[in-house]
């Protein structure tokens, strides 16, 4: 079993790496700076700067490439990165497998729950109709890339992730440093959705997805309990045992990060419809579960 993976040194990617290759795979990753990543892969992933460079055949594709949206404020350029990194990139790699004379047999492609907009306080499964704003089309545009891979007879599965919680990167590392000093605040009014996910968790469901003939279309790659942006914030700051009594306002949020905050104060109550439907266990379905693991891990 041979998979290729983009992506592969970001936080999603440097977990899912090791689970892969402990479960018998063969891994390539597509990488713009083979050296670089040298450094922090496993010396027995296969690096390559290029598709041509991919050895055959390939059974599977795991697509995690993406600028991080929440990096810089957003630009006109930031945002064609933005589109350039997700959409360009799987439109390349559809291209690339066309001229394969033996397709992988899935590709499972990253989303995000962005693709269904702000959805106030309804809950959202893989069959809500999105609202139409930047994160939604940004999501969309990359999605209808992946998907046009089911015209080469691939199984397509499009993951709609949630924010990717564990020690060492992604939102918590950002978070943390407030919340540790005791100055952590919900976001606005706090009352916005956060659909979220343990990082071992969503490798978990990956590797699902890539083994399960069943799963394909979208899947919400989300806990199964979403909480409010105000009930993630108290519940950090006591997995933390420090206080959170304030919130960072609005204005605030607007004024440092532009229009990012969009993100920020907007949200989805995102529930993984599609991944419970195949039997799909989560390890860590609570944030306070999942907030007891990582900081356990850290110490």
């Amino acid at each position: 079993m041979h998979v290729l993976i983009t992506g592969g040194t970001g936080f999603i990617g440097s977990a899912l790496v090791p689970a892969l290759l402990a479960d018998g795979w063969s891994v390539t990753v597509l990488t713009r700076n083979p050296g670089q990543a040298s450094q922090s892969l496993p010396a027995a992933v296969r690096l390559v700067n290029t598709l041509a460079e991919v050895h055959q055949p390939v059974s599977a594709v795991v697509n995690l490439a993406g600028e991080n949206l929440g990096e810089k404020r957003w630009t006109a350029r930031r945002k064609q990165a933005f589109f350039d990194s997700r959409v360009g990139l799987t439109q390349e790699l559809v291209a690339w497998m066309r001229g394969l004379d033996a397709p992988p047999a899935v590709l499972v492609s990253g989303s995000a729950v962005g693709y269904y907009g702000a959805q106030g306080h309804e809950t959202v499964d893989e069959t809500t109709p999105p609202h139409d704003e930047f994160q939604h089309r940004l999501c969309r545009d990359w999605e209808a890339a992946a998907q046009a891979a089911e015209s080469l007879g691939l199984r397509v599965v499009r993951l709609r992730i949630g924010v990717v919680l564990d020690a060492g990167g992604g939102a918590l590392q950002a978070m943390m440093p407030p919340f540790r000093w005791g100055l952590g605040g919900w976001l606005g009014h706090g009352r916005q959705w956060m659909a979220w996910i343990h990082r071992h968790d969503l490798v978990s469901l990956i590797q699902q997805a890539l083994a399960d003939p069943t799963l394909q279309g979208p899947v919400n790659a989300v806990a199964p309990n979403p909480v409010t942006n105000k009930h993630f914030s108290k519940a950090l700051g006591a997995a933390l045992r420090r206080p959170v009594l304030l919130p960072v306002p609005a204005f605030m949020l607007r004024l440092l990060v532009g229009e990012m905050a969009h993100l920020l104060l907007t949200g989805q109550r995102a529930v993984p419809a599609a991944a419970q439907a195949v039997g799909f266990a989560f390890a860590y379905p609570t944030v306070e579960v999942a907030f007891a693991d990582i900081l356990a891990r850290e110490r």
